[in-house]
């Protein structure tokens, strides 16, 4: 049981550090890339990947009418629509205003979690937690509430439906994806947003501008292994393990780990608002798992079942 925690202690910081640096890496490749077609071939890139580790680990599909119907839900609603969002919103919207709005996932996920997974425990503590990680974000970011909202309604928009999308979706698979491999449930739903997102690229992009350079393949790469392999293997391997509204949080996190790489790479101003900020978003992570860490101390938790690896 020790095992098993350190083990989801430690994918569980993976994911925070790994999907904090996807932002830098994003802006790496948008130095060459056009949005739609990076992340078009990001996740082609993933999908063969995949592919590839399922062959060598002998790995099938499972295609029981649920597998199909969650692989049809992912590949639109948590890979497709939600990414297209955010990355034309993101030409909308100022970035520290999208990190606060997308920060409604966690939110969203306690919502959808509280109505259609009784099972899990939601209780004082995630939900102080959720509001003080996101009073936390707000701090962070305060600085992007200037100008005239309604210049970016839009983008605002697109982006809060994103985190919407993708907080319906990960309480959907927590329902009814026990049986799907964290590996093999990716594949089909990478491969229909890559077709999409790169056809859609060749018509209302102008692909003209992209340059395949060092850069490009530099970033496609690492966004294609670590930032959708590694990551969304790891979440859907925690979110067999882990309370959902828990996993949400890297939301909160994943920010405070973008301002620290832009510091360390592009030179950007760390400002005591900033600490403040990330004092409160971690306090609420801590205080969202304080339930927990005073049931093991008390030797009151019950063992779950264990899922197949």
């Amino acid at each position: 049981m020790k095992g098993l925690g350190l083990k989801v202690a430690l994918v569980y910081v993976s994911l925070c550090l790994i999907w904090g640096s996807t932002w830098l890496a994003i802006r790496y490749g948008l130095e060459s890339l056009t949005p739609i077609f990076s992340v078009g071939v990001r996740f082609a890139l993933a999908s063969v990947i995949i592919l590839i580790l399922m062959k060598m680990k002998n790995i099938f599909i499972q295609k029981d009418k649920v597998s199909i119907r969650l692989y049809l839900l992912m590949g639109f609603f948590s890979f497709l629509i939600p990414f297209g969002l955010v990355y034309w919103g993101m030409q909308h919207v100022p970035s520290g205003m999208a990190s606060v709005l997308f920060a409604v996932f966690p939110f969203v996920v306690l919502i959808f979690s509280y109505l259609r997974l009784p099972s899990e425990t939601i209780g004082f503590y995630k939900i102080f937690g959720t509001l003080l990680g996101f009073a936390g974000i707000v701090v962070i970011f305060s600085d992007s509430f200037t100008g005239n909202f309604t210049d970016y309604i839009f983008g605002m928009i697109a982006i809060v439906l994103s985190g919407v999308m993708q907080a319906w979706i990960a309480v959907s698979i927590k329902k009814f994806g026990h049986h799907l491999h964290p590996l093999s449930m990716n594949f089909i739903p990478m491969v229909i947003a890559a077709v999409c997102l790169i056809f859609i690229s060749v018509f209302f992009e102008d692909i003209s501008t992209v340059r395949i350079d060092q850069t490009a393949v530099i970033s496609l790469l690492y966004l294609a292994v670590f930032g959708s392999v590694v990551t969304f293997t790891f979440y859907y391997w925690l979110l067999k393990r882990l309370n959902i509204v828990i996993l949400s949080l890297i939301a909160f996190i994943t920010p405070i780990v973008a301002l620290i790489l832009g510091f360390l790479f592009y030179q950007e101003e760390l400002s005591t608002r900033h600490f403040i900020g990330s004092a409160l978003v971690l306090t609420g992570v801590f205080w969202a798992n304080l339930g927990n860490l005073l049931k093991l101390r008390k030797g009151t938790i019950i063992r779950q079942h264990k899922p197949e690896d």
